[in-house]
């Protein structure tokens, strides 16, 4: 069995009787050329390599708190992947006499079943389903019952039409093949009788075992008689999947590779494809570039993928991450807030792109900052400096919070939340601004990414609407949408485990900050500004999206005009990729070693990455939605592994590709 194993394909044994005696069987094919060290090689080397890609090269500390049930449940779900994958479909009634009306598999809906069971005198899972969901007729028949149980059922189970189908599943057999598995003479001789074109027979056990059926018109082998493999070939019998597994051992006319494998559709195909997605989210926990992410793609309006990987934390006690995990965007505000906010002001005659920041800002008046243009800071290319680190003079040589600026608690005079137990003096943010103020001013035509440049743009979106950020873009979009978990401060609306940690700040707020916006400019404005600040879950975030994807409405409801967003979403700058607000792919993809976000990305494409480790990008000529969220941050910003992996990018290109692109 050792050698027949590896020759039908096996890269592994899993726990031959006799290590020894294995590897002696083994040296002897090899001699006797039923195997080659080229075939040991090739098998050595794909386990190796897949122990190498699981990181399995390393020792890692097993945490065993709860690791009972955690097992159990990672297990039940492998287990029932594997049934349903190996099940084999051997012979099919359609096929062996060239008609169609009677299939085999599935069954025929509403059609009146009769189900045997061979080898039990109580009713099992298996027994049950056919009970349960086919209101089969049931008929039990053991290994020690006679020719006189037989002809009852036979009786019953007539050949004339009565049944649409007959069902028979053989169970309780024996792995060992002494006795022909212990399965009677007059079970095969009921099987014989009950065996014509309507007839479907499931072996569940040893596949060796099926010898005795292998003229059944409609034969299927489970390979195991446990309640998972049971409830899987219900399953199969009800079409909710189709048979996909290959024969590994020579049984009658059978040989190792045979099955009945339905061609795949499309969308079959398409999500074999995105199972590499798994793959790379999984490397990247494993590697250690983030504790957890979601990733949801959308074609066409339809998602066809979205699943949560890891956990919180790195630590596997920690919450397990979920599709309706909430997480700071970082930088995708700028684009999710402020932009789509500067897109409806800008289409309702409001505000203009060849407007300066005098004309909405009058603060900015006699300042070098007050003949800014709008488009200029749309594109990064006013001359803004990158970012003011605000928070160091307000902080002490220690990192702490220095107590002339911060309360640990709210009272008067200290109202801005900026983390647990943190709160900033009401009148810092003026200083706040009076330090972009007089930043110095770089050229402009020179493309600096910039985070005062969104500052003062969610400052205007206040200014013309008389109502904070947060608030006009929750109005205007998110609650008519239905984008129930995106926001900013999600502490004032969702439980803290509902919200995604990033960083545990050894500085500043010296805390693992948790719903609390990370960018500590950010913080300082209360959680609320035009670069960062919004939190939201994947799928609510794509509903945003697909409304841009679809020329501003979704659901019957018009949200911006296709023009505006034709013009934002286009290429704006002879120097830099930038759309207006939106990042775009760069424009000499074809030729750069690393593409940006993918080379397979249409120059259509639009969105913008986050430094907590998101991103969000649209490409109208594919009709795609891809959203990654991570939080790759904690516990520490100084990890850069989501980069350096380029795992968002090979995500977007494995999606690309399961799309035919």
């Amino acid at each position: 069995i050792v050698v027949e194993a590896l020759v039908a394909g096996n890269d592994m044994l899993c726990l031959p009787e006799n290590v020894g005696d294995a590897i002696e069987a083994v040296k002897k094919a090899i001699t006797e050329n039923k195997l080659t060290w080229t075939d040991i090689n090739v098998k050595t080397r794909k386990v190796l390599n897949e122990k190498y890609d699981l990181g399995l090269f390393e020792v890692w500390p097993i945490n065993t708190n709860n690791l009972v049930n955690d097992l159990n449940a990672k297990t039940d779900a492998i287990r029932k992947e594997v049934a349903e994958k190996t099940i084999t479909l051997l012979s099919q009634a359609a096929f062996k006499a060239s008609r169609t009306d009677y299939s085999g598999i599935p069954l025929p809906k509403n059609g009146k079943i009769a189900y045997v069971g061979i080898g039990s005198n109580e009713l099992n899972t298996f027994g049950k389903r056919m009970k349960d969901d086919f209101g089969a007729d049931v008929f039990l028949f053991s290994y020690k019952d006679g020719k006189d149980k037989a002809q009852e059922i036979l009786k019953q189970v007539p050949k004339d039409g009565k049944y649409d189908a007959i069902v028979i599943g053989v169970h309780e057999y024996s792995l060992r093949p002494t006795n022909n598995f212990g399965i009677s003479q007059a079970a095969i001789d009921l099987y014989k009788e009950l065996n014509f074109i309507k007839t479907v027979t499931l072996t569940f056990g040893n596949v060796l075992a099926t010898k005795n059926f292998c003229d059944a018109w409609t034969l299927a082998a489970c390979y195991q008689d446990d309640v998972i493999t049971q409830n899987a070939a219900a399953d199969l019998l009800m079409g909710k999947f189709k048979a996909k597994g290959k024969l590994p051992v020579t049984v009658c006319s059978f040989k190792p590779g045979d099955g009945i494998v339905a061609a795949k559709t499309a969308e079959e195909e398409m999500q074999a494809k995105l199972k590499v997605i798994d793959s790379i989210a999984q490397d990247g926990i494993s590697k250690k570039a983030f504790p957890g992410c979601v990733v949801l793609a959308a074609h066409k309006g339809e998602i066809i993928y979205h699943k949560a990987f890891g956990n919180y934390e790195y630590e596997t006690s920690s919450p397990k991450m979920t599709a309706e995990s909430i997480f700071d965007l970082a930088s995708v505000t700028k684009i999710s807030a402020t932009t789509v906010s500067i897109m409806k002001l800008y289409e309702e005659g409001k505000i203009q792109l060849d407007g300066k920041l005098k004309d909405y800002l009058p603060y900015t008046k006699n300042t070098d900052k007050e003949d800014l243009k709008i488009d200029e800071i749309l594109l990064h290319q006013a001359g803004l400096v990158p970012f003011i680190a605000f928070y160091k003079e307000t902080i002490d040589s220690s990192g702490a919070p220095k107590p002339a600026v911060y309360a640990a608690k709210q009272q008067k005079g200290y109202g801005v939340r900026v983390a647990e137990n943190v709160y900033l003096r009401n009148d810092w943010q003026d200083t706040m601004m009076m330090r972009i103020l007089k930043s110095p001013l770089g050229p402009k035509n020179k493309y600096v990414y910039s985070d005062n440049d969104f500052i003062f743009l969610g400052k205007i979106v206040e200014e013309i609407t008389g109502l904070t950020l947060d608030k006009y873009v929750q109005k205007t979009f998110y609650n008519k949408i239905g984008m129930y978990s995106t926001g900013f401060k999600p502490r004032n609306r969702f439980q803290l485990e509902c919200l995604v940690p990033t960083e545990t700040e050894k500085h500043f707020r010296q805390q693992t900050t948790r719903g609390d916006v990370h960018d500590e400019g950010a913080s300082m404005f209360g959680g609320v500004a035009g670069h960062a600040g919004l939190f939201s879950n994947a799928y609510d975030l794509s509903l945003l999206y697909q409304m841009l994807l679809n020329g501003g409405e979704l659901n019957g409801e018009r949200y911006l005009k296709p023009e505006t967003i034709r013009l934002f979403t286009s290429y704006n700058s002879k120097i830099s990729r930038r759309g207006l607000g939106f990042d775009k792919p760069e424009k000499d993809n074809a030729i750069r070693k690393d593409p940006y976000p993918s080379l397979l990305a249409s120059p259509k494409t639009f969105g913008h990455t986050g430094f907590t480790g998101t991103c969000v990008w649209v490409d109208p000529e594919h009709e795609l939605v891809y959203i990654f969220l991570s939080n790759r941050v904690h516990p520490t910003r100084d990890n850069n592994k989501l980069g350096q992996l380029l795992i968002r990018g090979k995500i977007q290109d494995a999606i690309y590709r399961a799309l035919g692109v």
